[in-house]
């Protein structure tokens, strides 16, 4: 039987929390075989946190489809381009406001609009502490409309030597539930 690669989209806001997005993008080179694509589109914002947080600019290195914020011609701005799965990491509140109301300004709250009416998967790895009531209401609201609210907050049984480790226990929870196959640490699995 032959599977078939999964089309992804990553998307990359303005919230702290670089590191997450750096060791999403080495992940999914390693998991190439699995996958079709991989189109990335970055805020302004994105860039610029990822240079102060992570001191360099090698989101420019991966070998991946680059689209800018405002590319309402990228292919995954239709659902007939059939990505399967897109993931926000990190994912501002703002951003999830947008999705929330249904507000397709830029390319990220489009494809995510995309996403959702086309009944595909939604990922939003949200960085933010503590959440207010609107926070709270707009996470419900994309929740209900079939997103997946994956809080930045990792796990502490795998033992992490380094912050690389521990934010990559946030990362293998967001490659499972983008249904790609990893080795990872797996509670009590020896």
């Amino acid at each position: 039987m032959m599977i078939r690669k999964k089309k992804i989209i990553v998307a990359v806001t303005g919230a702290s929390g670089s590191i997450y997005a750096k060791l999403l993008l080495d992940n999914l080179q390693v998991l190439s075989e699995q996958i079709e694509r991989v189109a990335v589109v970055m805020s302004d914002n994105a860039k610029e946190v990822w240079r102060f947080e992570l001191g360099n600019e090698d989101y420019n290195n991966y070998p991946f489809d680059f689209y800018q914020k405002m590319d309402f011609n990228a292919p995954f701005a239709s659902g007939s381009a059939r990505f399967d799965t897109m993931i926000i990491m990190p994912c501002s509140m703002g951003t999830i406001a947008r999705i929330a109301h249904g507000i397709s300004n830029d390319l990220i709250s489009r494809a995510a609009d995309v996403v959702l009416k086309e009944r595909r998967k939604l990922i939003a790895v949200v960085r933010d502490t503590p959440f207010s009531l609107i926070h709270i209401d707009n996470l419900k609201t994309v929740t209900e409309a079939g997103g997946i609210i994956c809080p930045a907050v990792p796990s502490f049984y795998s033992l992490p030597k380094t912050i690389e480790d521990l934010a990559q226990t946030v990362v293998s929870r967001v490659i499972d539930l983008a249904g790609l196959e990893q080795q990872s640490y797996r509670w009590n699995e020896g």
